[in-house]
């Protein structure tokens, strides 16, 4: 049995018999295990937009402190830490930082994480069915075999977003006559994990146990 944590209700988690999905209803921050975990924490608050966005100035919402995600982070590396398992998160999250984690490399490979038996690596979700490229950081811990992934740029065309850094900036490159020629994906899009993906995150988390690297 794998416990997926902070997984989308309903979502490729859900409906498989050796699985235990942790939605927003359950809480994943109240898992105490005994299972091997899968660790989708949500990364708005250590992302670039941490602070809300390229538009925050102009529709100012309530204040946002960057890692404000009410302990999920913390939580879901608790989990793997305690009971093996691999945590998600984008590409350069500031997570990593954050938690004293080393950055992987951008061209892929299992490197050691931290001091406490902890393994990082960067990988595209484009190689496993994700429209866009989707650059990822795992953490993985007390898994017997790490595995050799798909390293390096994929072939994945899509955005994750435009490209533009403000509200403004958009506004003028239209004006101009500029078209992005990658389609932008929606939310739902974007934060969702292909099936292959899952199913490579499942079988490092059921692999728990005494760590070794895949050559």
């Amino acid at each position: 049995m794998v416990a997926a944590l902070f997984v989308a209700t309903g979502g490729v988690y859900f409906g498989l018999p050796d699985v235990d999905p942790w939605d927003a209803k359950r809480d994943a921050r109240l898992y105490r295990g005994p299972h091997p975990v899968v660790a989708h924490p949500p990364c708005e608050r250590w992302g670039r937009y941490w602070h809300g966005g390229p538009n925050s100035d102009r529709f100012p919402r309530e204040r946002q402190h960057k890692g404000a995600d009410g302990g999920c982070f913390y939580t879901a590396l608790w989990a793997v830490r305690t009971f093996g398992g691999v945590l998600e998160h984008p590409e350069a999250s500031a997570a990593w930082h954050w938690f004293g984690l080393i950055e992987p490399p951008y061209d892929g490979g299992w490197v050691r994480a931290d001091f406490t038996g902890g393994w990082t690596c960067r990988v595209e979700q484009g190689h496993y069915g994700h429209r866009a490229r989707k650059g990822t950081w795992l953490y993985a811990h007390g898994v017997r075999a790490l595995p050799s992934l798909k390293w390096g740029p994929s072939s994945a065309w899509a955005r994750l977003d435009e490209g533009f850094h403000s509200v403004e900036e958009r506004a003028a490159a239209r004006l101009a006559g500029e078209t992005n020629a990658h389609e932008r994906l929606s939310k739902v899009e974007r934060l969702s994990t292909p099936v292959p993906f899952r199913d490579v995150l499942l079988d490092i988390a059921r692999a728990a146990g005494n760590t070794a690297v895949a050559a």
